[in-house]
């Protein structure tokens, strides 16, 4: 029997002018997330991934660290501009988004879409004395 041959397919970059970067700013971490304009994430970055280890890792410039290396990323992938979506209250929000714009993106809007709660769950009984 004859070996199979195995076709080799060049693997294609798409190229993208928009997209979404995802900014999760929690209080020990910010993870930054890079989508294409459907939400196929294309590439991410988190302070960890970058050398910050322990306590450093929730400070605002490992934040922008990890935005500035997102930010190399989407020029790979063409991208000129990108919709800005925040969750969470971390320290890293706002030096995140500075990140990016350090990075050479243009920033065309910036939406907070951090939970807020509204009245809670119901409180425990009343104790009986």
């Amino acid at each position: 029997m004859a070996a199979p041959t195995k076709s080799s397919k060049k693997k294609i970059k798409k190229q993208f002018e928009t997209g979404k970067v995802f900014i999760r700013a929690l209080y020990n971490n910010t993870i930054v997330t890079l989508a294409d304009p459907d939400g196929n994430v294309l590439a991410w970055s988190s302070p960890g991934a970058n050398g910050f280890k322990g306590a450093r890792q929730s400070t605002p410039y490992a934040g922008q660290v990890s935005a500035e290396v997102v930010a190399e990323k989407a020029q790979l992938f063409g991208m000129q501009s990108v919709d800005v979506i925040v969750k969470g209250m971390g320290p890293g929000r706002d030096q995140t988004i500075r990140g990016l714009m350090n990075g050479g993106l243009d920033i065309t809007s910036i939406a907070d879409r951090t939970r807020v709660p509204h009245g809670g769950c119901r409180g425990p009984r009343q104790r009986k004395t």
